[in-house]
Formats: C-alpha cells, sequence, structure tokens
C-alpha cells in the first residue's frame, strides 16, 4: 500500500512539474534586457547636446522603429515626435527602460511597436506580451493620465511567415485592448502590406525579408501618419 501511494504522489508530482515548466522555461528564456545599455546611453547623450521639444509623441520599439528613427520626423511631419527605437527588443525590454525612453519626454502621446520579436524571435505567448502591454499602459496613464498610447500592429513578413498566425492573434488582442478605453488607439500596418491573395508583398524588404525597404517604409509611415494626424494634429 505504502508503495503504492508513493508511486501516486511520485506520479502527481512529475505532472505538476511538467504543468509548471512552461512558466519556469518561460522566465528563462526572456532575454536580457541590460543588452540595450548602450543604446539607451546613445539616447542620452544625444539629449544632453539637444534637448527633445517638450511634450512630443514618443516612438518606441523594435527594429522597425530604429531603422525609422532618422526618417520619422520628416515622414511625420508636422507632429513633433521623438524617435527611440532600439532593435530586437521585445515588450519586456521597454517595460525595463519605460523611465528612460519614455516617460523622461514626458509625452502627450506614445507610439509602440512590439511583438515581432516576441512572437517570432523569443516565442513569448501571447497573454505574457499583452501582460507586459497592459504594465506598460498602466504606468504610462500614472505619470501622465491624459497621453495617447498608439499600438502598431506587427506587421507580417517573409522571414517570420510561419508564425504570422500568432502574430495576427495578438493584433486581434491589441486591438481589442484599444477599443476598452478611448485613450488607446490600435494602427493596423499589417493589412496594408498583404496582397489580395493573403499573403504579404514581396517588394516591401531588404534582403533579410524581415526589415523594410524605402518602399516599406513609405507604406508604413503612411499608415501612422494618417491615424496621428487626425488624433494629434489638434495639439500642435
Amino acid at each position: 500500500m505504502n508503495s503504492l501511494l508513493r508511486a501516486r504522489n511520485n506520479t502527481l508530482l512529475a505532472c505538476l512539474a511538467l504543468c509548471l515548466l512552461p512558466f519556469s522555461t518561460m522566465a528563462q528564456e526572456l532575454p536580457d534586457p541590460t543588452r540595450f545599455e548602450d543604446d539607451i546611453r546613445r539616447f542620452e547623450a544625444q539629449d544632453r547636446q539637444s534637448p527633445p521639444p517638450a511634450s512630443g509623441i514618443v516612438l518606441v520599439g523594435s527594429s522597425s522603429i530604429m531603422y525609422w528613427n532618422e526618417d520619422a520626423i520628416e515622414d511625420l511631419a508636422p507632429l513633433t515626435v521623438i524617435p527611440r527605437g532600439f532593435g530586437g527588443s521585445v515588450m519586456h525590454d521597454l517595460l525595463y527602460y519605460l523611465d528612460r525612453t519614455v516617460l523622461t519626454y514626458r509625452p502627450r502621446a506614445v507610439v509602440i511597436y512590439e511583438g515581432d520579436n516576441d512572437t517570432g524571435r523569443y516565442r513569448i505567448p501571447n497573454d505574457v506580451i499583452m501582460e507586459h502591454v497592459q504594465t506598460g499602459i498602466d504606468r504610462i496613464h500614472e505619470s501622465f493620465p491624459a497621453a495617447r498610447i498608439y499600438l502598431l500592429s506587427v506587421k507580417p513578413s517573409i522571414a517570420r511567415e510561419d508564425y504570422w498566425p500568432i502574430a495576427v492573434s495578438l493584433n486581434n488582442q491589441y486591438q481589442s485592448l484599444a477599443e476598452s478605453d478611448p485613450r488607446i488607439h490600435y494602427i493596423d500596418v499589417a493589412t496594408p502590406f498583404m496582397q489580395d491573395d493573403g499573403k504579404v508583398r514581396d517588394d516591401i524588404f531588404v534582403e533579410d525579408n524581415l526589415h523594410l525597404n524605402e518602399k516599406g517604409y513609405d507604406i508604413w509611415a503612411e499608415a501612422i501618419r494618417e491615424v496621428l494626424m487626425e488624433h494629434e494634429a489638434q495639439y500642435e
């Protein structure tokens, strides 16, 4: 009888361990945010040399924002924008640096592009991503209750085609979150990149089939500018 009880208990413990494994593994697989410390310090050095304008629109997120940093100001003119993209980031990284990349600028609005690396590179579950997104929004609104938050959809790409269904699900969750709060807006940058047959265009990427070329950024900028002008032009 004792041996049977021990065997049953061991089986229960093994099942419990398997149930908990994804969560502990998830925690271990979140990348170390400090890998971007040099990038953030470069932003801070730029700010000391040339302080950005007050009450601007902060653009923050992963490489799709980072490669747009130099052109975004012109592309979104006459809106006052502060580009602070740091490439390869996930939403958890943005949370880590939120004080230094967003809150320090006392923004009237924040544009966020995260989820591409979360889903397509690090395989972070969507519910975890959404927890990070909600935490970030809550922290922004704690400091600036009236700030508008613009969530950019994850864009499709040839390189991450296998993970696109997961990204679509995340985009749907972004959109639902935006519908729950008038201060949050969803910007669809995915649909303009799709063909009629449901496949992503093949003429909008550089050689890696992940990052946008000039044509891709023209489409990207137009989609973002249209929504920002509707809501933010009145504050210029």
